[in-house]
């Protein structure tokens, strides 16, 4: 049980970021380490900054132990964003902001990142995006939302920004000058805060990380409540359960492990696999974890294809990669004791308390309908979260480099949806030579929501952001591996910048990442897709202000 619960429990966090994982070392070299030219608890009372005000209710110093001697910062920007900012005694000159999960509304602790063989070390910081959840998981809750305008904008555009102004500001007050470089780390609603940053605030950031970006956030709402659905019944129970995911996976690999020419228990790109769950149809009368009853069949074939409307046109342009079944478990099956599936409980909360104007109708997921109408129902206020802008001159034009990585085994957000708008976003930006010079995208094969895997389960694509942002040295490969509980790594793979592939050289281990080669693609890639939502890569947010 505990097990279980601590995999439900990550599943609503959806990854606050890597920023809260153990330090890597960064490669680039920095001018020198700074130190402190003022005292910590100098910091406390209010900061001007342009449109806003920041206060800072607590500076403490914290001598080293765990983490580097360091000043914790803790305050809000008004009216209600909460940030943690960790202020190193021994400073590198570069700044790290992690994005939040889910509906964030908790301050996650920032750990501090260290810049070795380099002198000194980032600041960190994280925000609660502006206001505080409730219940047991409070990344789920949206009632915060219900009929507060300020806190929705906070969270949905405005909350990350304002957090690296105050940021910066302390930390020129605090070292005598501001952050030589700035990054920002996001998974999943993060890496939708990564986009958004910098779409709408190109200048906040010159090196950015988004991981399995929910930039079509509307749109993933009704993804949620697909998933959710899928697998229900007319009497409200779950129809695929647990006890049928290994035996699922288990049919997907025998039939497509083979595809990329080493059976390793992964696929290089699902998308090349054919698996049809009608072929592991229960005989008539049996029911074994290793067989799925005619309904489940269905379910799965609704899982794989993603959401449609009554005219069969794709409400979302990716359905679930066949592979990632292991990952299922709490995301799309039911822990009842918790309240349901993430899935539920994220498009439950979003439509009853966010997804519409204030005061007008809404919809919860028993009654939400799958059509085209309730669609661009929920993109009225979407647009205000959604990152999906193909615009980025200003961020390319100011120096940004953007990393964005995702895992094919990942059961919130497909990974090829982020496909789609990388693609989409090379033929807005020259291409995808020129592209490249300053975004490049990384699938990693088996790895699940912004981490984990049943194979390859870890990756930190931070130390390459910043060869690339502060040496001009663009990650070509990024290096994923298998740890085991204890550390060990058991597995390593490169997983090279998309669309080349890892090939393996025929000689030592397949699980030696020295042991593969970057190869051309298959065939060349055609990865957008005709959806309903495409019209909203063209649909502004908000104003870009504070």
């Amino acid at each position: 049980m505990a097990l279980r619960k601590r995999a439900f429990l990550a599943a609503l966090v959806m990854a606050v970021s890597s920023v809260a994982a153990s330090g890597a070392a960064a490669t680039a070299e920095p001018a020198g380490a700074a130190e402190p030219v003022r005292a910590c608890a100098d910091l406390v009372g209010g900061h001007e900054l342009p449109g806003a005000k920041a206060h800072v209710e607590q500076a403490v110093p914290v001598p080293a132990g765990a983490e580097p001697e360091h000043c914790d910062v803790r305050g809000h920007v008004e009216p209600a964003v909460r940030f943690q900012l960790k202020l190193p005694t021994t400073y590198s000159g570069r700044y790290l902001q992690s994005g939040c999960g889910g509906f964030c509304g908790e301050l996650v602790t920032p750990a501090i990142r260290s810049c070795t063989p380099a002198p000194g070390d980032f600041a960190v910081a994280t925000t609660d995006d502006g206001h505080v959840g409730g219940g047991p998981f409070p990344s789920a809750d949206g009632s915060w939302g219900e009929g507060n305008q300020a806190a929705r904008d906070d969270w949905a555009f405005r909350a990350p920004h304002v957090v690296s102004l105050a940021a910066k500001r302390l930390i020129a007050e605090y070292y005598g000058a501001p952050p030589r470089t700035s990054y920002f780390d996001g998974c999943s609603n993060g890496g939708r805060e990564a986009l958004l940053l910098a779409q709408r605030y190109p200048h906040d950031f010159d090196g950015v990380i988004a991981a399995a970006p929910a930039n079509y956030w509307s749109a993933l709402v009704v993804y949620q409540a697909w998933m959710a659905r899928a697998n229900t019944d007319e009497a409200g129970r779950i129809i695929l359960g647990d006890d049928k995911l290994a035996g699922l996976h288990d049919a997907v690999l025998a039939r497509c492990d083979r595809l990329d020419g080493l059976v390793d228990g992964q696929l290089e790109d699902p998308r090349g696999c054919d698996f049809d769950p009608e072929s592991v149809r229960c005989a008539p009368g049996a029911d074994t974890p290793s067989c799925l009853t005619p309904a489940q069949v269905e379910t799965v074939r609704k899982l794989y294809r993603g959401p449609t409307d009554e005219r069969g046109r794709a409400l979302y342009p990716a359905g679930q990669a066949r592979g990632s079944e292991l990952a299922w478990a709490g995301w799309i099956t039911r822990f009842p004791e918790f309240g349901g599936s993430a899935a539920e409980q994220l498009a439950d909360n979003y439509l009853r308390y966010l997804g519409y104007p204030i005061g007008a109708p809404h919809n919860t997921l028993a009654d939400f309908e799958f059509t085209a109408e309730e669609f661009h129902r929920l993109t009225v206020v979407g647009a205000r979260a959604n990152a999906m802008s193909l615009d980025l001159s200003a961020f390319r034009r100011a120096g940004g480099k953007l990393l964005l990585w995702h895992g094919w085994n990942d059961q919130a957000i497909p990974a090829a949806g982020l496909l789609d708008y990388y693609e989409r976003l090379t033929r807005r930006n020259g291409g995808p030579a020129a592209t490249r010079q300053w975004a490049r995208a990384f699938v990693v094969p088996s790895v699940y929501h912004c981490a984990g895997g049943d194979t390859l389960n870890t990756v930190d694509p931070l130390p390459e952001l910043v060869r690339w942002t502060e040496d001009g040295v663009a990650p070509d490969r990024l290096i994923a591996t298998a740890r085991a509980q204890d550390g060990t790594v058991t597995r390593s793979r490169p997983v090279f910048a998309y669309p080349t592939r890892a090939r393996y050289d025929g000689t030592g281990s397949i699980d030696d990442a020295a042991n593969f080669v970057p190869a051309p693609p298959r065939q060349p890639p055609h990865d957008t897709v005709d959806w309903v939502g495409s019209y909203l890569h063209h649909v502004p947010g908000p104003v870009t202000r504070p």
